[in-house]
Order: structure tokens, then sequence, then C-alpha cells
């Protein structure tokens, strides 16, 4: 079984999707990460590369592809990226739909929960700090919900919505497998045989 999560960025995709993986035996993979080691260099690199971001999601989709595929015999958490259910990730989400079991999971929080989250990266994907201002916050701020209104429609494409807001991080994880078993996504005898191995 493969659990796929999606949400725009810093939403939580690759804490939440570790920690669930963790709590039900599952494998975790950043999707971010592996798109790194795949083509050997950062994602800024790789984007500035492409001529367009189109092409740059289609290279990321071949690693995304890669995931599903190799994830045959073992049960995973991916997490995907903020147009994991758009452009060239679709095509390659509704290949693997079709022929296994691989349930999306689309991630809600607001704005401004969001916006006290923002990581910053540098050219080499080395984290940085970016000192926030009122100006800083409010134009990030525009921007979150920019991306949010963009990418809206695909998230409603996911099998199963969560919303995060104001809940603790660590009571996600029961959070999530509650929503998995309430939606028959898991049962809870094979959570129960995973987090026993």
């Amino acid at each position: 079984m493969i659990i796929y999560i999606v949400g725009i960025s810093c939403v939580g995709k690759t804490t939440i999707g570790k920690m669930l993986a963790d709590k039900i035996g599952f494998t975790f993979f950043d999707l971010n990460e592996e798109i790194e080691k795949y083509y050997k260099k950062p994602i800024k690199r790789i984007q500035d590369e492409s001529f367009v971001m189109d092409e740059f999601r289609d290279k990321a989709s071949v690693v995304l592809d890669r995931l599903f595929s190799k994830s045959t015999d073992t049960n995973t958490v991916i997490a995907g990226t903020p147009a994991g259910l758009k452009f060239a990730y679709l095509r390659v989400y509704k290949k693997h739909k079709a022929k296994k079991d691989l349930f999306s999971i689309y991630i809600k929080d607001s704005p401004e929960n969001i916006l006290n989250r923002l990581t910053f990266y540098d050219m080499d994907s080395n984290p940085i700090t970016v000192e926030m201002d009122p100006f800083r916050e409010i134009l990030y701020l525009k921007e979150l919900k920019a991306d949010y209104n963009y990418f809206k429609s695909s998230y409603q494409r996911a099998d199963l919505e969560i919303n995060i807001e104001n809940i603790p991080l660590k009571d996600l994880p029961d959070l999530f497998i509650k929503e998995l078993q309430k939606h028959k996504i898991v049962e809870t005898a094979n959570i129960q045989s995973e987090q026993s191995r």
C-alpha cells in the first residue's frame, strides 16, 4: 500500500508523513529528497536548469514514477509536492492508481498557521534564516494564499482531506490513522500487525 501526501509548501507533508510512517510501520520517502538523490543535485539547481517549471515537473515525475513502482511490495508513505496531483505528477499518479493500492491525502491548514512554519533554503538545499518583519509576513501570506488558490482544484482529486488546523503535532499521527480507518483505507488489524514488526 502507498499513502501519498500532498499539500502546499510547509503544510507539514514531510514531518507528518515521517511520524505517520513510524507509527504504522511503513517506509517513508520524501519526494524532494529522492529527486535530489536521483539527479545528484539540489532542487533549486534542477529548477534553474529547466527552461520552464513544467520541464522540472517532468523530471521530478520520473522520480515519483520510480517511487510508486518500487513500492509494489513495500508499504510506504510518500510526501509529495504542492503540485502532487497536477501536471506530470497527476499522469504518474493515475497510471499507478489504476494498478495498486495507492491513496492520496491532502493536508489542509490555514495560511496563517503555515506562515509560522515557513522554512527557507539556499541554492544547495541548506536551510537559511530569513528575518520576518511585518512587510515580509504580508508578502509571504499573500504568496501562500495564491499558492493555495492555484492548487486548490487539484487537491479535490485526493482520496482524503485532513484539516490539521490548530491540532497539536503529537496528535496528528493518531488523527491520520483514525481517518484512514474510518474511510476503510487501512484496517485496524493491518496497522497493528505493522506496528508489531
